[in-house]
């Protein structure tokens, strides 16, 4: 027996739907601001949280996930996150860019390279957790404390302000990025700063959600938003391609035996983060030549979130069968680093894990 009430009951049922911590609050603040805004400019703390609030929730945010970033991960781990982070950075820049500068108005088959940039680099940490914790093994885990690297807007205000496609004063650029540093300083020298910021990741998720809903057209999202599951599909093609292709060639480089090429960290990378929905706003705010495309942006993500988060564990648990088929699995992986810690050979040590 529980006690559970009904709206308890409910929000269980709504937990099941993917990335339903960002993308059910951002949706009600989208019904909301369509259909009745002014409940949400009668002011005080109610605008200050609800329409207002989104600028300091997203710092908040961004502190919570810096401190949660750590270096003391296992070598492979490391190695493991650094090539998934490049391949899915170098990909998005790489699409991004490309359609900003050659094709026509910047714009392909209705994707902004606001969008794709900021949707394609980011990835959905929640999901990538679960998906390894279900099929893979300790190194795909401990993968995260690098791959936490590209959430929010940092690397997509580095690839834009490179390219020369916006302009950030550099003490703007540092004011956008430092609550993270912070987070990543207090995180990484007090382990009682690290504990006491980890519920902020999921706390503050719902509020920023709903702000960023609240400023958002429902006709908007349905017209630019729906070129959004493109974008989806896109990120789950080309990100996870490029991240399953460079994993696998680190494997090779590495000469790891055949049996050990576990490719689940790969592609459970392959997805748009919750919190890529901010970017747009977040850049926006930096540069107000973005203001125009601002909204339209932010649609197209929230549906590639939306695509990515029911597309990819499907694939990520097919692949993981198809893997084992082939006698490669995660097991197979971590008693091969397992045996080179304590000397045992890896082919025993691979095949004790097949048992």
């Amino acid at each position: 027996m529980n006690d559970y009430t009904p709206f308890d009951r409910f929000l269980l049922q709504v937990g099941k739907i993917p990335g339903a911590l960002m993308i059910v609050p951002l949706f009600l603040g989208v019904v909301v601001n369509t259909v009745a805004p002014e409940a949400l400019m009668i002011g005080s703390f109610t605008t200050a949280l609800f329409k207002n609030g989104l600028a300091v929730l997203i710092g908040l945010f961004f502190l919570s996930v810096g401190s949660q970033i750590s270096f003391k991960a296992a070598l492979p781990s490391v190695e493991k996150g650094l090539v998934l982070l490049l391949a899915k950075f170098g990909i998005a820049v790489l699409f991004g860019l490309s359609v900003a500068f050659f094709s026509t108005n910047g714009v392909f088959l209705g994707m902004l390279p606001l969008a794709i940039i900021a949707g394609m680099s980011n990835s959905n940490g929640s999901l990538y957790v679960a998906l390894t914790s279900q099929f893979g093994n300790k190194t795909d885990k401990g993968a995260i404390s690098i791959l936490s690297i590209n959430d929010g807007p940092f690397l997509t205000l580095v690839a834009l302000g490179v390219a020369g496609l916006a302009a950030f004063p550099m003490m703007a650029l540092f004011s956008a990025i430092f609550p993270m540093i912070f987070g990543f300083i207090l995180g990484n020298i007090s382990s009682i700063a690290r504990k006491f910021l980890e519920a902020g990741e999921k706390l503050i998720i719902p509020f920023a959600a709903f702000a960023i809903g609240a400023s958002i057209n429902l006709q908007v999202l349905v017209g630019e938003g729906s070129v959004g599951i493109l974008l989806g599909l896109a990120t789950a093609v080309f990100s996870g391609g490029a991240a399953i292709a460079s994993l696998y060639v680190w494997h090779i480089v590495r000469r790891h035996p055949a049996s050990t090429r576990n490719m689940v960290s790969a592609a459970s990378e392959a997805s748009v983060a919750g919190n890529a929905i901010a970017t747009p706003a977040v850049v926006a705010a930096l540069d107000p030549s973005y203001l125009a495309v601002k909204d339209a942006a932010t649609a197209q993500i929230a549906a590639a979130v939306v695509v990515t988060a029911f597309v990819l564990p499907f694939f990520v648990a097919w692949l993981a069968g198809w893997q084992k088929r082939r006698g490669v699995t995660p097991e197979n992986e971590e008693a091969m680093y397992e045996s080179k810690s304590t000397g045992a050979s890896v082919g025993g040590a691979a095949a004790t894990a097949r048992l």
